[in-house]
């Protein structure tokens, strides 16, 4: 359960590097726009809210990257980061799009279960 645990906590970390990448490098470009169904016009007048919103998505990376160093020590930070994952998903899916919750949160609640498991 550990290794599976470990693995959910590192595709949820890899999945917000993903949004990081799509929010601070290419909301503009035409692969940003087709991923958050962005016009033009759009995309150039949010581009610095979204940088800012991908760099927070950096942080919960570098949080969850970091429980991973720590091995048994860092369950706390694990549970920490992945709650932090679960509600900025629930946010989402009630303030921006339904889809957030399952692409997001969904993620980070099945890692964090494993994480509860394998404690």
């Amino acid at each position: 359960m550990i290794i599976l645990s470990t693995i959910l906590v590192f595709l949820v970390a890899l999945l917000h590097l993903g949004f990081l990448t799509l929010e601070m490098f290419l909301w503009t470009k035409p692969f940003g726009r087709r991923a958050f169904n962005l016009s033009p016009e759009f995309a150039d007048a949010s581009k610095t809210l979204a940088a800012n919103q991908g760099l927070y998505n950096g942080f919960l990376v570098a949080g969850l990257i970091w429980s991973l160093f720590l091995g048994a020590n860092g369950y706390e930070v694990k549970v920490f980061f992945l709650v932090c994952v679960i509600i900025a998903g629930i946010f989402g899916a009630l303030t921006v799009s339904r889809r957030i919750l399952w692409i997001q949160a969904l993620p980070a609640v099945v890692a964090l279960i494993f994480v509860f498991i394998g404690k």
